[in-house]
């Protein structure tokens, strides 16, 4: 390179780093300063080969992702070093003793928990992405920075995703949406849980986001003259009530509008709360929620709330310590309005979360908060070592959704627990010995089974039996994650017990035949019968459900067995053109060793030729194809990125695809004569089935139809959306 590009970017990343520093939110003492200089030419000196995709010297990462922790989460000193220093271990010569010696173990600590687990043997069959999560929350119980850290080096992956290839675009933004946007919105960080899910909105559906970003930006000069019309009575009279506040409008995000577009099937024109008005308040603490009810009266003077739409998260705040008054009222052009009400110390909380509640709270033993309980929480899944990295993502992940519930103890004891909890799940709440041995509950005095599913207010007693012991039924209808992960772990201690009396049943089988009981036999077994593991195929024997009989049918050399499974597809670097068994359709699979090797279409998103697809190669069944927009996506991408390859298709003959088309509108005379003239008679497409049902005078619908693919799904659809008296139509699956 030449040396005036190099002086170039010399200046470039000096001038960061100032910027770094005008950012911070340290103290002024000399020693963070000092502290900050030598971590940045610590990470300047061991990053100074490296670039990023983008070409950028690597060292721009760092600083970028230590200036949003300090600017973006108010986070100080320790953490603004441990940012510029998050990728050093992981990527160059330099250790975490290297670490501990030139900062020291508080440092070395937190670096440890955002370096990744590598040189250590993982078994194919499980998640090294679960693992890594894991690794990362064991930090959680010590030091809440690590994930506070980690989001600012996710967010900054996510800001600069343009670089990588398309693959990887899909894999990065499923693992965010799948498990760092929630966990942002569950420490509080609504801006980053927000950016978050608007950029991988961008890479996973980038048309549906330019759309509604270009409708967004059209639509703004009339947004904005309405908010000033509803806001300026509210304005004034504040004023005149000597409130020193502050009026804003706040519009949604493009993800929360797609959600509500996707989930309600209306077009962007038909989401009444695009945007909400925020109303902040500069109240002393001892006089805040006065105040925001006094604002609340205000409000509803001029405009007639909507009775059911009133939140007080002042009373009772979110687990994310999340405080503000909602309420939605009418405007006078008919338009529903949200308005949240709060103070400034309720609004730097809702948008900075975690640090500022802790830069706010009153460090006394009495006050513990939602946050803490929840970390807690937290910290006894993970004192659950048996546990799978995979059950425990999935656990964890079912505890930061944001919806609660607030239920009573019979002394009048507050608990919060995810909404949809049950009875049992509230029993596991009390405790873990209490959950075990819970038999049923009484709800309001009512006596109610295991399965009852809570309601916010609800005061519940357990009833306990000491006969009682963990049913796998139970992992049916429990949803906190400390249900789930004691009820697993007993399950698994029962499990280890029937799988020691399968695995003597299996050994005197075994002697009979004059086969030995080695690794070898025992891997051959449990691929013939299709089982993940040793330890399932001697339960499965234990429980009898295995026909031990066929194991005489295998070949066998001597005293081994010499049967030989399907070869598996391996990763590699090659591409290979692969057929279905019909051989009319072809997509290019890159992976390398795929001789062999089948693949099948996903029946739970049934992809079509012209949908954006991957690959996913599964244990036992060959490669599945999945649509990239497939429910199961982004769960797939986020924990098995290892077994995703690449997929497009290629060529295919004229043959049909079956495809949903459900639909709704109005009910009138001729029309669905008038829908399967089209189908049929102008569209020439088959169909199987065609099913309607009206109810005073509205119609819900559903046609399954061949296509050949997305070009001719989409134009029978446009087609149908046409006929007088359809209002939606969307593709479902068969």
């Amino acid at each position: 390179m030449a040396t005036s590009n190099l002086e170039k970017e010399k200046k470039e990343i000096l001038s960061s780093y100032r910027g770094l520093h005008r950012a911070a939110q340290y103290s002024k003492k000399k020693e963070d300063k000092e502290t900050i200089k030598k971590a940045f030419y610590v990470a300047l000196e061991a990053h100074k080969d490296m670039r990023r995709k983008s070409g950028e010297p690597y060292i721009y990462h760092p600083i970028a992702v230590a200036k949003i922790a300090a600017e973006e989460i108010g986070l100080g000193t320790t953490s603004i070093v441990c940012a510029l220093l998050h990728d050093t271990v992981e990527d160059t010569d330099l250790t975490i003793a290297d670490m501990e010696k030139m900062f020291g173990k508080k440092y070395a600590k937190i670096i440890d928990g955002l370096t990744k687990i590598s040189g250590v043997y993982f078994d194919p069959s499980q998640s090294i992405q679960a693992e890594n999560f894991r690794k990362m929350l064991l930090t959680l119980s010590d030091d809440v920075r690590v994930i506070l850290i980690k989001l600012a080096d996710r967010l900054h992956n996510m800001r600069t995703l343009d670089s990588m290839r398309r693959d990887k675009q899909l894999k990065i933004a499923s693992e965010t949406l799948y498990l760092y946007a929630p966990l942002a919105h569950r420490l509080g960080l609504y801006n980053i849980k927000t950016e978050l899910e608007d950029l991988c909105l961008k890479y996973t559906h980038p048309e549906d986001y330019h759309e509604i970003e270009t409708k967004l930006q059209k639509t703004k000069a009339v947004r904005t003259r309405f908010i000033n019309q509803f806001t300026f009575p509210i304005k004034r009279e504040l004023e005149l009530n000597k409130f020193n506040a502050e009026i804003k409008g706040r519009t949604k995000s493009i993800f929360s509008i797609w959600t509500k577009m996707k989930g309600k099937n209306i077009p962007f024109e038909e989401v009444y709360d695009v945007f909400a008005i925020r109303i902040i308040l500069n109240s002393k603490p001892e006089n805040e929620k006065a105040d925001s009810w006094k604002v609340y009266s205000i409000v509803t003077d001029f405009y007639r709330p909507k009775p059911d739409r009133l939140r007080d998260w002042i009373s009772t705040p979110k687990a994310n310590g999340y405080e503000s008054l909602h309420t939605t009222v009418m405007s006078p052009t008919g338009k529903w309005v949200e308005v949240q009400i709060r103070s400034n110390r309720m609004n730097e909380i809702a948008e900075k979360g975690f640090a500022a509640h802790w830069r706010y709270k009153n460090k006394t033993e009495e006050d513990k908060s939602n946050i803490d309980i929840w970390i807690n929480r937290i910290r006894e899944m993970l004192e659950s070592p048996s546990q799978d990295a995979l059950d425990f993502m999935d656990d964890f992940k079912m505890n930061l959704f944001s919806d609660e519930i607030f239920v009573f103890t019979p002394k009048g004891e507050l608990k919060t627990l995810p909404h949809n909890s049950t009875a049992l799940d509230f029993a596991f709440e009390i405790h873990t010995h209490v959950g075990s041995k819970c038999i049923g509950a009484k709800v309001n005095h009512k006596l109610v089974p295991l399965s009852h599913q809570l309601k916010s207010g609800d005061q519940v007693e357990i009833i306990t039996s000491k006969k009682q012991n963990p049913k796998e039924d139970w992992l049916k209808f429990v949803v906190t994650g400390k249900a789930k992960s004691s009820i697993k772990s007993s399950l698994k201690e029962d499990k280890k017990e029937k799988a020691q009396l399968g695995k003597e049943i299996l050994i005197r089988k075994l002697k009979s035949l004059n086969l030995d009981y080695n690794a070898n036999n025992l891997q051959k077994l449990f691929t013939y019968y299709k089982l993940p593991s040793e330890l399932e195929l001697q339960y499965q024997i234990g429980i009898e459900k295995l026909d031990l009989s066929q194991i005489k049918k295998l070949k066998k050399e001597g005293p081994n067995i010499v049967y030989q499974p399907r070869k598996k597809p391996s990763k590699g670097t090659g591409q290979k053109v692969i057929t279905t068994t019909d051989g009319k359709v072809s997509l290019q699979v890159f992976g390398g060793d795929l001789d062999g090797v089948d693949y099948k279409l996903a029946p739970c998103c049934n992809p079509i030729p012209g949908d954006d697809v991957f690959g996913f190669i599964t244990k036992l069944d060959g490669i599945k194809i999945h649509r990239t927009t497939c429910p199961n996506a982004i769960e797939l991408m986020s924990n098995y990125a290892y077994r995703i390859i690449q997929a497009k298709w290629t060529n295919q003959e004229s043959i049909a695809f079956l495809v949903g088309i459900e639909l709704k509108g109005i009910d009138k005379v001729g029309l669905v004569n008038n829908l399967t003239s089209i189908i049929s008679s102008e569209l020439n497409v088959n169909m199987r089935s065609i099913s309607f049902d009206t109810n005073d005078g509205i119609f819900e619908g559903k046609i399954m139809a061949f296509v050949n693919d997305t070009i001719h799904l989409d134009n029978l659809i446009k087609k149908l959306k046409g006929v007088d008296g359809v209002t939606s139509t969307i593709r479902i699956n068969p």
